[in-house]
């Protein structure tokens, strides 16, 4: 499944892509001297439409950021970095070291579980995304660091576990524009699946101490959000952790719990079955 995707400029020199696939959001920073593309789509056809959507915008080298492991975000690695055939990339590509280890370790366990998501949505996504070569990152992030493009700074920052263990934020200071990958959503609720709901909300909470009132945040999915719209999934999410500490406590059905919160019953079990494992001791 590919398409013919285009670029909106959200904040100075700050363009965002929604793929229609997942609607997944796409940003590109050009500086100076280099251009920072973060996230590359979910297969080797996207990821090549995206390189034709850049080149419109910028020739400048690229930098790459995956904001985690999972494959709507990183599985136009190979395709955007310029993978040789030995599966080195003449482009670098950054993450935080959770998500790199995951896709360099465990690459074949990463395609399964793309492919079932893949599958559950259309026969021909989950074919070529079974057919798309796996790159890991080469460069990680264990906190912060910090990439110069030239003209400007670009802030790469793992406030903590949330919506996966390794959770990249991108600040981009002189735009004021967070990219915060899927620890927010706009169109559509959490995705729990590999989640650390107990400690999501404090991982949301720091990342929105780095925000100004008048910051623009583009979240993994959907449109742009303001401050105010964050705050709102921040309380929700610390309301759903809430909710798990206190059923775990007094023995409520994981499913009676899941009915209470804000984000569904379908995704806010997930979260429920995982906050109570890690209670348990069980994750």
């Amino acid at each position: 499944m590919t398409s013919d995707p285009a670029f909106t400029e959200v904040g100075d020199r700050i363009f965002v892509l929604r793929h229609p696939v997942f609607d997944v959001s796409v940003t590109l920073v050009p500086g100076r001297t280099a251009a920072l593309l973060v996230d590359t789509l979910s297969t080797a056809g996207q990821a090549a439409a995206l390189a034709d959507a850049v080149r419109r915008i910028t020739t400048l080298p690229l930098v790459l950021v995956n904001t985690h492991h999972h494959f709507d975000h990183c599985f136009g690695n190979a395709v955007l970095a310029r993978a040789a055939e030995a599966g080195k990339a003449s482009r670098p590509i950054w993450a935080h070291e959770a998500a790199a280890a995951l896709l360099r370790d465990t690459p074949e366990r990463v395609r399964r579980e793309a492919y079932d998501e893949a599958l559950a949505v259309d026969s021909e996504l989950a074919a070529e995304v079974a057919a798309t070569a796996i790159l890991a990152p080469d460069h990680t992030v264990h906190q912060e660091s910090t990439l110069d493009l030239g003209d400007r700074a670009v802030l790469l920052r793992h406030h903590g576990r949330g919506h996966t263990a390794g959770d990249l934020v991108v600040a981009v200071p002189d735009a004021d524009v967070l990219l915060a990958g899927d620890l927010l959503e706009e169109s559509g609720p959490p995705d729990f699946t590999d989640a650390y709901p107990l400690e999501w909300p404090d991982t949301v909470d720091a990342l929105l101490g780095t925000a100004s009132s008048g910051t623009v945040i583009v979240p993994g999915h959907g449109a742009p959000l303001g401050v105010e719209r964050a705050r709102i999934q921040q309380a929700d999410l610390a309301a759903l952790a809430w909710a798990i500490r206190d059923g775990h406590a007094d023995g409520q059905p994981a499913e009676a719990v899941a009915q209470r919160a804000a984000f569904g019953a379908g995704p806010s079990l997930v979260a429920v079955r995982r906050g109570y494992a890690e209670l348990s001791g069980d994750a």
